[in-house]
C-alpha cells in the first residue's frame, strides 16, 4: 500500500516560514522523481518544486529564492522549506511521486499566509 503523508502546514504571517514534510511508504523512494504542487481556491494545481533521484532540483519562478526542496532517502521523506511567505502562497500543498508510469499523490496540507 503506497502512502504519501504531508505534514507541517498551518497558518503563518507574511514573511514567516514553514517546513513541509512528506513521509512515504510502499515505494522505492530513492528512485522516484518527487515534487510539491499547490492548489489555491478556484485555481489549477501547479508545480512548486521538484527533486529528481539524482538530487537535481527545479522551482516555479514565483518561489525561487524563497523555497527549498530536499529529500532524505534514508527516511523516505521529502521536504519543502518555505521562507518569506506571501499571501499568494496560500494553498493546499500536495506531495507527488513518479517513477516511469507510476504516480502517487498525498492528501494535501493547508498553508495559509495571513496577518
Amino acid at each position: 500500500q503506497v502512502q504519501l503523508v504531508e505534514t507541517g502546514g498551518g497558518k503563518v504571517s507574511p514573511g514567516g516560514s514553514l517546513r513541509l514534510s512528506c513521509g512515504t511508504s510502499g515505494i522505492t523512494f530513492r528512485f522516484y522523481f518527487m515534487a510539491w504542487y499547490r492548489q489555491a481556491p478556484g485555481k489549477e494545481r501547479d508545480l512548486v518544486a521538484s527533486i529528481r533521484a539524482n538530487y537535481a532540483t527545479d522551482y516555479a519562478e514565483s518561489v525561487k529564492g524563497r523555497f527549498a526542496v530536499s529529500r532524505d532517502n534514508n527516511k523516505k521523506t521529502l521536504y519543502l522549506q518555505m521562507d518569506d511567505l506571501k499571501s499568494e502562497d496560500t494553498a493546499v500543498y500536495y506531495c507527488y511521486a513518479r517513477l516511469e508510469t507510476k504516480e502517487h499523490w498525498g492528501q494535501g496540507t493547508q498553508v495559509t499566509v495571513s496577518s
